[in-house]
């Protein structure tokens, strides 16, 4: 799929990643790993871009030529919203008590990732213009074949079926960035902590991967 024909007009990017970052900096604490025991309100404390088109999102102007680690943060806190997005409507339209957990406990994840990047943004790139990079590897495949029209429309076994299958590309995608961020932490000297982030990323949302595999192996 092409996606750049489709494009929304750079502002409204720029406004959408105003919003991640201006909201609930300093409520989370160092992330740990993905701990999905620790759901909470987590549901209930992420900015509400549920109506976003994630199909037509443009890159930043200027945002290949960002640092790396930036591209890195703007892009994955767009695209963990993304993931958000559809876990939301898992949780509440899944017809196995086991997918509605597993979308809850991807809202506590994520929705925790999210904040601290918003606070390492605010104190290593604080005054910097979005870099939201759709072209940065995995992020265009990890967003193509998420349809929340689609998704909205579906019910019980259906809605569990495309759930995971739109899941499994959006986890993909996250791997993939994560990945080529990790290939070039000797060249850019990755910070720590992003580096941290990153592996917990590819841990957590690979085995998360075959987990959901399963499922659809199982739930025919």
């Amino acid at each position: 799929m092409i996606l750049r024909n489709r494009a929304m007009p750079w502002l409204v990017i720029a406004g959408l990643l105003g919003a991640f970052l201006a909201f609930g900096c300093s409520t989370h604490s160092e992330h740990d790993g993905h701990d999905h025991s620790a759901h909470g309100n987590a549901a209930n404390s992420h900015t509400d871009h549920a109506g976003m088109d994630h199909l037509t999102m443009a890159s930043s102007p200027g945002a290949a030529d960002a640092p790396l680690e930036l591209q890195f943060i703007d892009t994955m806190i767009v695209h963990h919203q993304g993931a958000l997005d559809i876990a939301k409507l898992a949780e509440v339209r899944a017809s196995r008590d086991e997918l509605r957990k597993f979308g809850a406990a991807i809202i506590a994840d994520q929705d925790r990732e999210i904040t601290q990047m918003k606070r390492w943004r605010s104190e290593w790139y604080k005054d910097a213009k979005p870099a939201i990079n759709m072209d940065f590897p995995g992020m265009r495949d990890g967003m193509a074949q998420m349809d929340m029209k689609r998704l909205g429309e579906l019910r019980e076994a259906d809605f569990d079926r495309e759930f995971i299958r739109q899941m499994i590309v959006h986890h993909s995608g996250a791997v993939v960035m994560s990945r080529s961020l990790l290939d070039k932490a000797a060249e850019i000297k990755l910070k720590p902590e992003l580096k941290k982030l990153a592996e917990a990323i590819v841990t957590a949302q690979s085995g998360e991967i075959e987990q959901m595999n399963k499922w659809l192996a199982e739930w025919k």
